[in-house]
């Protein structure tokens, strides 16, 4: 599931008019890096919600065939936050474990290394801190999450669940870290710390800067 609902109230202006997830950096769209990331590891049935703009971010995708996917929608109207929107789409997803991705984030993390067996009801790819996040939110200790620690690390946005992390859940909107937290405590949050390069596009100048290193990777292509 790539996650493509939110409103992207801190790209604006540059998502007033588009989704933030359409927004290009080089030359693709950003939510385009996803698709054809998971496409290549044979990841290729992919569920997209989407609320402000929806309609763009499904006439702009269409069904997925030009990147090797197969595309379902789960158009929410009002963004349901990241527990809500995945809850809403669980009839899509399946009874197995699913990878979930941030739509605005742009990483060059290998995707396959999600592919290995769930060791719990979660796994959460961990990044070093960036200067909008100094504090961080969890500590990997011993390869599992923890909601503290001496040392925190920032959570990329990328992870695996499994279906039953949202057993008890309600239609409507709520956001995912409780949950997690919840799961933390009982020891069933896996976790990896990713070095590699990631960014959160989450202001107009992070897509500026974004946008000009993949447009020179591209030209020296």
């Amino acid at each position: 599931m790539i996650l493509a609902a939110g409103r992207g109230e801190r790209m604006r202006p540059l998502t007033d008019h588009t989704p933030k997830p359409l927004l290009r950096a080089g030359p693709e769209r950003l939510i385009e890096y996803h698709l054809r990331a998971l496409a290549a590891i044979g990841v290729v049935d992919i569920v997209i919600n989407h609320a402000h703009l929806g309609v763009q971010i499904e006439q702009t995708l269409g069904n997925g065939t030009r990147y090797g996917a197969r595309i379902q929608y789960s158009p929410e109207g009002e963004a349901l936050e990241t527990g809500g929107g995945i809850f809403r789409a669980l009839p899509l997803l399946g009874e197995a474990p699913f990878i979930v991705v941030n739509g605005d984030v742009w990483t060059d993390f290998p995707y396959q290394r999600l592919l290995n067996p769930l060791q719990g009801v979660a796994h959460l790819v961990l990044v070093d801190n960036p200067p909008h996040n100094l504090r961080g939110d969890f500590a990997l200790i011993q390869g599992r999450v923890m909601p503290e620690g001496a040392t925190l690390l920032t959570f990329s946005g990328i992870g695996v669940y499994a279906p039953v992390l949202f057993r008890g859940s309600k239609e409507g909107r709520f956001p995912l870290a409780p949950l997690l937290r919840s799961a933390m405590s009982r020891g069933e949050v896996s976790g990896e710390h990713y070095r590699g390069r990631w960014t959160d596009v989450g202001t107009p100048e992070r897509l500026q800067e974004l946008d000009a290193e993949l447009t020179a990777r591209a030209t020296q292509s």
